[in-house]
């Protein structure tokens, strides 16, 4: 049997909703407002095909660089062999949130959503 390398393989348990989280996505990923400079946790819904990251991606924590009607522009650093490269790609809203390790130096603009 060949081996697959496809994008999303080793995911099984990665992409894996929690429990009770299965299904329809949640209206209010759609809702809450970003802005230019926000810390986000790139956390894939597997439930959403479209703008998905790479699995690589997937838990780590960026900067929003550009705001699109759909989707946001992340960028962060990756390590590879002994340099840090800044990466820049476009992500659906479904597939970040809020991050919470910038809370406690800014904690009037983490809980904010749209009303």
């Amino acid at each position: 049997m060949p081996h697959s390398f496809g994008f999303r393989a080793g995911t099984r348990k990665k992409f894996q909703q929690a429990f009770r989280r299965k299904g329809a996505i949640r209206m209010r990923n759609y809702l809450r407002v970003y802005h230019i400079g926000d810390y986000v946790d790139i956390k894939v819904d597997p439930s959403q095909h479209k703008g998905m990251p790479h699995k690589f991606y997937h838990g780590r924590t960026g900067r929003i660089f550009n705001i699109n009607p759909h989707s946001v522009g992340i960028k962060l650093l990756k390590l590879h062999r002994n340099r840090k490269i800044e990466k820049r790609f476009h992500v659906r809203v479904e597939h970040i949130r809020p991050s919470k390790s910038r809370c406690a130096f800014s904690p009037t603009r983490f809980f904010l959503t749209s009303p």
